[in-house]
């Protein structure tokens, strides 16, 4: 959420902003709507002060033995017309604070002016793109010719863009979690954590899911409660209001869950396979930081989350959103695509985002500096390390061999009992 302040005194710089977010939003009529609402709010408060002054004389005349009946009267005209301004007040602050809840980050001076993603930037690009000797298979081609993955059932035990894993599949999707797991933990300084699957409202408000984006989330019926779209909502609200102390910032956070969207409004898009699922695994990475060095912190969160393909070894580049492609909630991304040599492309597989103080202000997470002075609200961060079914689709595509079987990366062999390779009949040997 932006500061009032701010969109008071930098209206310009507002507007611009709205319009390379390509936002329908209209500041102006905002700002009149605002510039009312300050104004009822005096009104009122010269009311009730006025209301004070009258109760006391008339405290004072009663006191006195001398007749109040007339203030009393003006007392009562005083309060009628304070309840009606309170009313209009009220109406006013909520209008305020839905179209501030509406409003989308402020793009980081860094970050390119585009329409779409087409007009991303690459900064760089790690590995080779293989090309094999023989026409690559997709992943859901491959999946179901080594028997491990079945889309017909799955469709039937819950419906649309679900996905049941069998055997090697299974085990090498668990490997994956594991594997980023341990690289997090002990490398990059994660803390492990396993948080509430179900989330409430209060919750999705603070990271900038709701309101926009309900059509997105998975309600449970009856209750105010919902399934995380991803762990990047408990994780940033563990210090949902709360005071911290600087000298404990950085601090970072890690969880492997299962993630539900509706994907509302991707209907017709990535309809085959793992790559748009209703219910999908991730391991997501959320580092709560100092307003100083949260821009250091989100090459460091990038770096890490690099880091789980470069041992891989699977080829990926990396792109810098653009004003017209960027998040709702963030000032800044990156998005590492892997190289996919079935689809002979490169495909997203972790979003790297800088939200400096826009999560924070909503969910009302600040730090008092060591040194004094007045409380600040912290940045957060968050990043993919990595997605786990897409880092499962990369792996089946880029280690897919001739005869059909399926080599089994390096890294992840100690957490498949040294196995190497999955056969034809679908066995790991």
């Amino acid at each position: 959420m932006l500061n009032m302040k701010f969109v008071r005194q930098f209206p310009d710089q507002v507007r611009k902003a709205l319009s390379d977010r390509k936002s329908d939003l209209h500041l102006d009529a905002f700002l009149i709507m605002e510039e009312s609402r300050r104004v009822l709010l005096q009104e009122v408060e010269s009311l009730k002060s006025s209301r004070n002054q009258a109760s006391g004389e008339v405290a004072k005349r009663k006191r006195s033995g001398e007749d109040a009946a007339e203030l009393l009267a003006e007392l009562s005209g005083l309060s009628d017309q304070i309840k009606k301004l309170d009313a209009q007040l009220k109406e006013l602050d909520q209008k305020v604070q839905e179209w501030l809840m509406s409003v989308p980050n402020l793009p980081h001076e860094s970050v390119p002016v585009g329409q779409s993603d087409a007009d991303n930037p690459v900064v760089r690009t790690w590995g080779q793109p293989g090309i094999p000797g023989f026409p690559p298979l997709e992943h859901w081609e491959i999946g179901q010719r080594l028997q491990g993955l079945d889309f017909e059932r799955a469709a039937k035990i819950s419906g649309a863009r679900f996905a049941l894993a069998y055997g090697w599949a299974a085990r090498l999707e668990r490997a994956l979690i594991n594997f980023m797991l341990e690289l997090h933990g002990k490398e990059h300084g994660y803390l492990e954590t396993l948080p509430p699957f179900i989330v409430n409202r209060d919750s999705l408000l603070g990271t900038g899911q709701l309101p926009k984006f309900a059509t997105d989330l998975f309600k449970l019926e009856d209750w105010e409660y919902f399934l995380i779209p991803t762990a990047e909502v408990p994780l940033t609200n563990i210090h949902r209001a709360e005071f911290l102390s600087e000298k404990i910032l950085p601090l970072a956070y890690m969880a492997y869950t299962p993630c539900f969207r509706s994907e509302a409004g991707s209907y017709g898009k990535d309809t085959k396979g793992l790559i748009r699922q209703h219910q999908f695994n991730k391991v997501e990475l959320v580092r709560i930081v100092h307003p100083e060095t949260s821009y250091d912190q989100l090459e460091l969160l990038l770096g890490h989350a690099e880091k789980v393909l470069q041992l891989l070894e699977l080829p990926y580049r990396v792109v810098t959103l653009c004003t017209g492609d960027l998040g709702f909630a963030s000032a800044k991304t990156y998005d590492i695509e892997v190289w996919l040599p079935g689809q002979n492309a490169y495909r997203e597989i972790s979003s790297c985002s800088n939200f400096e103080d826009f999560q924070a202000r909503r969910a009302d997470i600040r730090f008092k500096p060591a040194s004094g002075g007045r409380g600040a609200f912290v940045h957060t961060l968050n990043g993919s390390g990595l997605a786990v079914g897409r880092t499962l689709v990369a792996v089946m595509e880029n280690y897919q061999q001739k005869d059909g079987s399926l080599v089994i990366p390096k890294i992840l062999r100690p957490f498949l009992g040294g196995a190497k390779r999955v056969q034809l009949d679908g066995t790991m040997t």
